[in-house]
């Protein structure tokens, strides 16, 4: 009866929607202007960021389309050597069946000069369309003739719909052509839109979408809605130190105290010390004053020591990781991996737009979920987000296609809140968290939310983190300083976004409630119709960190949520200045150095009370 007493007061106090991305490549980067160079742009700058980030977005998009098909295709082309022809038909029907995207599938023998087709159902390209199929299949058989893969442009010119791809078959002169649909491109786009403000948020959908001023909740009017280079780093917190001799005990406590560090790693009379508070310049200048060792340098050269694992990166087979998974291993998931990829007994509940529930890179990683509008219904996913952030959590890893999750093991529960609009009520945002935390979640993803303080909303989060669930929700995509809800709720991990040179993404909301940052630009993901999309906002970087709780919680199930959380603020690569700001938070999430803190059962349980109560500060300030 108290839900149902809350559910009242929701619905009545109902005032505005939660949004998705307002908190749901190897191209050059470009020279920054100075204004560009700022942590947070201007209102132009930011605009002309986000266009260049949507088209960023569209082109990563196609790329991984193309990078999915050429594996597909050449998967088909090696099977029409050993499988018999009515087979290899039946082959391409079910891969049409499961991916749209696959238009018509073309046999080709170079010696009689004949094709045979497979057309999906609905394929009807008009005249124009059908005469540059034509001219480009032609061209895509002489490559074939040659042995040659081939590629078209997208096409028609202004408003791509198609490309045309093909793979030679290892006998000469044969292989396989395809007339590929682009229509995930005009997807991604509108959602982006959406997702980084670029238009006002529409009134369609089943709500109408008003705006209002937040403190006043006076009405206004809504106008607004680089290259990865891959480069070897150190880890900023620790430092490589050889001496003439070996260290005494009373020398080990010194430097254990002076650094706030645990006891080093050895090997023979070099040691590598992590310190919880000073960066490897700090770390160098106080052995070069005060120890006179014989070197010292960033630890990126001593890796092991007599008693430690093999902490090697583990680098998966999943097609599109090594070229567009810039993300994971700057925040050394990695090497995390080695520690913990995740344990079937943990839960991780997406309170989204639902997820596509017969993608194949998440197949065996969904439980049932629930739909909060329609409870009869499936929570399938009409919009996208969902199934994007569910791959970056938990999409099948090392399974030679597609992307590979932050979680090797571990259970997706998909909860639909948001409707095909990409919005939901507090009411049903809440009754998805609500029935996340009773029906098994560990770790809740929250990919959305509104500038609203909404004590119903509150009520929810309360109520899950009573029931020890680790909440996690994005800051948002306005370049704002205002706070974002549920983001800057004390019982919530917030979550902002930095781009490939570990500097705040452009979009990303900041402020004094920020916890922690992770990456968010052209973040390779699931996407639905068993596709793949690159996209940007806090959304995507939100689930790098719900990922991180759940391989956390995976290592060690006895931590509670305030350790679980303790633990990812206090294990970051600090950006910004020294400590918690506004723009970084406390940094950017470390998965390895933050596993080893929770592998070692030792999260500091001082930590967390200082921090909820330094958020709570916050909070109670802002309402006053």
């Amino acid at each position: 009866m108290k839900w149902f007493r809350w559910a009242l007061v929701g619905i009545a106090g109902i005032a505005a929607v939660a949004v998705i991305g307002l908190y749901p490549f190897n191209e050059k980067a470009p020279q920054q202007s100075a204004e560009q160079a700022k942590p947070v742009p201007g209102p132009k700058e930011e605009q002309r960021l986000k266009q260049m980030m949507l088209h960023r977005d569209m082109t990563a998009t196609e790329r991984l389309i193309r990078m999915d098909t050429k594996g597909h295709l050449r998967a088909l082309s090696e099977a029409s050597r050993k499988v018999h022809t009515d087979k290899l038909n039946s082959r391409v029907t079910e891969l049409q069946k499961g991916h749209q995207q696959f238009k018509s599938i073309l046999w080709y023998d170079s010696a009689s000069g004949r094709t045979k087709e497979i057309r999906a159902a609905h394929y009807k390209p008009n005249n124009e369309e059908q005469k540059q199929i034509a001219s480009y299949i032609s061209f895509a058989k002489k490559s074939l003739q040659k042995g040659k893969a081939y590629e078209s442009p997208a096409f028609p010119q202004k408003d791509p719909k198609f490309y045309i791809t093909a793979e030679p078959a290892k006998l000469g002169g044969n292989g396989v052509i395809a007339v590929m649909d682009l229509g995930i491109l005009g997807k991604v786009k509108k959602h982006q839109d959406k997702n980084l403000r670029l238009i006002p948020y529409p009134k369609e959908g089943k709500y109408k979408v008003e705006s209002v001023e937040t403190d006043t909740l006076r009405d206004i009017t809504v106008k607004t809605g680089h290259d990865n280079e891959k480069a070897s780093h150190y880890y900023e917190n620790e430092i490589v130190v050889t001496f003439n001799r070996g260290l005494t005990t009373e020398d080990r406590k010194k430097i254990m105290n002076d650094l706030h560090c645990k006891p080093p790693q050895k090997i023979v009379n070099t040691y590598i010390f992590r310190s919880d508070k000073m960066t490897m310049n700090e770390l160098k200048d106080y052995f070069l004053k005060n120890w006179q060792p014989d070197y010292v340098e960033p630890h990126y050269l001593y890796m092991t020591n007599e008693t430690s694992l093999d902490d090697t990166p583990l680098i998966p087979n999943d097609m599109l990781f090594s070229e567009y998974q810039w993300n994971l291993p700057i925040i050394d998931t990695t090497r995390g991996w080695k520690l913990s990829k995740g344990n079937n007994d943990v839960i991780v509940g997406i309170v989204d737009t639902g997820v596509d529930l017969q993608h194949p890179d998440l197949k065996g990683r969904l439980l049932k979920g629930y739909n909060v509008d329609a409870p009869d219904e499936d929570p399938i996913d009409d919009v996208g987000h969902g199934t994007h952030v569910a791959g970056i959590i938990a999409a099948n890893t090392n399974n030679s296609e597609g992307i590979a999750g932050m979680m090797w093991n571990g259970k997706i529960l998909p909860v639909k809140a948001l409707d095909k609009s990409g919005a939901g009520t507090t009411y049903s945002v809440a009754q998805g968290i609500i029935w996340a935390t009773d029906n098994g979640a560990k770790v809740i993803n929250m990919s959305l939310g509104n500038y609203a303080d909404a004590k119903f909303l509150h009520d929810a989060v309360k109520y899950a983190f009573d029931h020890d669930v680790v909440l996690v929700a994005a800051t948002g995509n306005d370049n704002t300083e205002r706070p974002g809800y549920p983001a800057a709720y004390p019982e919530v991990l917030s979550v902002s976004a930095t781009d490939y040179n570990l500097k705040k993404a452009s979009f990303s909301n900041y402020g004094d409630y920020v916890d922690v940052m992770a990456p968010g630009e052209s973040i390779a993901s699931t996407y639905p119709d068993n596709q793949y999309a690159a996209l940007s906002g806090t959304s995507m970087a939100c689930p790098h960190v719900t990922a991180l709780a759940a391989l956390i919680r995976s290592i060690n199930p006895d931590l509670k949520n305030t350790e679980v959380m303790d633990i990812i603020r206090k294990n970051v690569i600090d950006l910004g200045t020294t400590g918690h700001d506004k723009y970084y938070g406390y940094g950017q999430i470390d998965v390895y150095a933050a596993l080893e803190a929770a592998g070692g059962g030792e999260a500091s349980l001082q930590f967390w009370p200082q921090a909820i109560e330094r958020k709570m500060d916050r909070v109670i300030e802002r309402l006053k």
